[in-house]
């Protein structure tokens, strides 16, 4: 992948993760209505603090990918992230998957543009 293309894709998903990841703890994008099941999962999630847990990890990754320290570390952490999100589009709220879709889809991209780092261990 070309050096520049996977430099925006990675300042992208960085930037990506950092919003939403602080987001969670200020707030500054509203929430959309939800289904009740959603509504229930979501408040599940916020009420255990795993929210709170997701937040970290997607302000930490984000710095790391625009910073470009630990990034592939983090990319690899992040997919996770990026999975669930995909998962609880998919099943509770669909018509909103757009975003979790490219979350994934750039995730995807920032791992493949790392993939020399993942050699020794997939080896």
């Amino acid at each position: 992948m070309n050096s520049k293309v996977f430099m925006v894709l990675r300042i992208l998903l960085g930037l990506f993760v950092l919003v939403f990841g602080l987001n969670k703890f200020l707030d500054f994008i509203p929430m959309e209505e939800m289904s009740a099941d959603a509504g229930a999962y979501f408040g599940a999630l916020a009420n255990s603090k795993t929210l709170t847990l997701v937040a970290l990890v997607e302000i930490a990754a984000g710095l790391a990918l625009i910073f470009n320290k630990f990034g592939a570390l983090l990319a690899l952490i992040l997919m996770s992230v990026s999975v669930n999100a995909v998962l609880f589009h998919a099943t509770l709220e669909p018509g909103s998957i757009p975003g979790a879709l490219v979350l994934l889809v750039l995730n995807i991209l920032v791992l493949y543009g790392y993939k020399n780092k993942y050699k020794d261990l997939l080896s």
